[in-house]
């Protein structure tokens, strides 16, 4: 008889070093269907995925394609049978253009010679058809955060996969570019193509998914046809309680500026024109500004200029009065600002050392981490690090010793968050803090930056999820081409008018 399903994942178990990762779980993915795979931070979804994938072997358990037991030792067996993933971390090479990127592997050619030219053709028809467009001959350092996803998209597309894996495909794309995802994702559904899709956002899954399966801390909690349930009970299911989607807060008791930004312009890496041009505005203690904007309108850069990554071509900043325009990023931190960065591989962690240590990073040098004689306190660290880990809900199959690169990335989030507000900031300014996190740490996460904002601090958010621009800021300023080109009370505005600003369609005169 033929079996209805393109894939099975019979019973698996992986083990890790003091973890079972994945316990006794069965997947099974019909046919032409979306079906979404949803858990909390460190649930082991990306484990399972990569197990099919080939990236792991499992202990126990077996994998079926088509009825038939097959074995993927590693992505290219993986890739021979159909099987394609978008990875949450992205495998790219940065120093590569998008273009090999995408053809690495497969590249076409003719008697040994490469045949870029096919490729190039072929990879512009795919980013039309689909709504990806990309810059073939960019390379990956010098292209945002939501621009290398789309060369991730491209480079599975491009190899015909049948099987789609989208490991939290949207966890950095626009509003907009979500929804054209959601669309990618029904057409190739529509074209026979079967979807396992991670999320951690219930409206996508509720959006798209035909069926839903959970995991909660390694372990098979159900699976259940979306239209049958409700985004209220899948966050029940996926972490054990009711989650409160609405955020609460008092109205905002300002105090004096803390920070003071005046006529910032940054260049831009990628084009002769300055990336941020010209831009003033003030946050004060007791509020919470959040910047909005479609992706790549110069936040990547404003951010930069701000923490001392990128020099300014002119203007200045002020940080409590003091002037740090030219202030070097260690001195940014012990004066009051921290950080939580876009992309936590490259600005957040030091994927090869341990949690401890990263939980330290900013502090070590400080008397109660490293002595007179330059030797760190060990046990001092271990004690901050295991109380930022329970505070925080931080897990780790080894706990503070576990490598960072271990770790989920929703988990590796958390640690960066719970880094950067125990230094207790004067400034906190955090770019797409809940990028990854599932609706229980989103809520930990917001309730975090109110209680800032509440004991008298400064945040100022940069995000480009909608539902959070409107629920957590006090003011919202949309960033446009580098320019702040409106300023809006989230209270008095609606989506559909920020959305009008975000795409260049309006603007007002903002005073700084």
């Amino acid at each position: 008889m033929d079996t209805p399903y393109a894939i099975e994942m019979l019973n698996i178990t992986k083990r890790f070093p003091g973890i079972i990762a994945n316990d006794n779980i069965t997947l099974q993915l019909k046919r032409g269907e979306i079906h979404a795979l949803l858990g909390e931070n460190g649930a082991r979804k990306s484990t399972l995925m990569s197990v099919l994938f080939g990236l792991y072997q499992a202990e126990e358990g077996e994998i079926r394609k088509d009825g038939k037991v097959v074995h993927i030792n590693d992505p290219n067996v993986a890739n021979e049978l159909g099987i394609g993933m978008v990875h949450q971390h992205f495998k790219l090479v940065e120093c590569f253009s998008v273009l090999d990127n995408i053809i690495l592997g497969v590249e076409p050619n003719k008697m040994g010679v490469l045949k870029k030219d096919e490729a190039r053709k072929k990879i512009i028809e795919l980013s039309e058809k689909y709504g990806l467009m990309v810059d073939p001959d960019a390379k990956i350092e010098d292209i945002t955060v939501g621009m290398q996803q789309r060369t991730e998209i491209l480079k599975m597309l491009f190899r015909d996969n049948e099987i789609l894996i989208f490991d939290e495909p949207t966890a950095v794309l626009t509003p907009q570019e979500i929804e054209e995802l959601m669309q990618i994702m029904r057409n190739l559904k529509a074209e026979g193509k079967s979807i396992l899709f991670i999320s951690h956002k219930l409206a996508e899954i509720m959006a798209v998914a035909d069926r839903c399966t959970i995991l909660r801390k390694g372990k098979y909690i159900g699976t259940v046809e979306t239209k049958d349930t409700t985004a209220q009970e899948l966050s029940s299911l996926m972490v054990g309680r009711n989650v409160n989607f609405h955020v609460e807060k008092q109205p905002e008791n300002l105090g004096d500026v803390v920070l003071e930004i005046d006529h910032m312009t940054v260049a831009s890496k990628t084009h002769k024109n300055n990336a941020v041009k010209d831009v003033s505005l003030k946050v004060r203690a007791g509020e919470i500004v959040c910047i909005a904007g479609i992706d790549g309108n110069g936040q990547t850069e404003f951010v930069h200029g701000l923490t001392g990554l990128e020099p300014l071509v002119s203007g200045s900043i002020k940080l409590k009065g003091q002037d740090i325009t030219k202030a070097p990023i260690r001195r940014r931190n012990t004066s009051g600002m921290s950080h939580i960065p876009e992309d936590r591989h490259k600005h957040g962690l030091i994927l090869d050392y341990s949690l401890e240590y990263n939980l330290v990073l900013q502090t070590y040098f400080e008397p109660e981490y490293t002595s007179k004689l330059g030797f760190l306190k060990k046990d001092n660290i271990r004690k901050t690090a295991e109380r930022l880990i329970d505070e925080f809900d931080v897990r780790s199959g080894q706990g503070a010793v576990t490598m960072a690169r271990a770790m989920s990335g929703g988990n590796q989030q958390k640690a960066i968050i719970a880094r950067e507000i125990d230094k207790d900031p004067d400034l906190l300014v955090a770019v797409q803090p809940t990028r990854g996190l599932d609706v229980g740490a989103i809520e930990f996460v917001h309730k975090q930056l109110i209680d800032r904002r509440d004991s008298g601090k400064a945040v100022l958010l940069i995000s480009l999820e909608l539902d959070e621009v409107m629920d957590v800021p006090d003011r919202i300023l949309v960033m446009y081409e580098g320019e702040i080109v409106g300023e809006f009370d989230p209270k008095k505005t609606t989506q559909e008018e920020l959305g009008l600003y975000m795409a260049g369609a309006k603007r007002m005169e903002v005073k700084a």
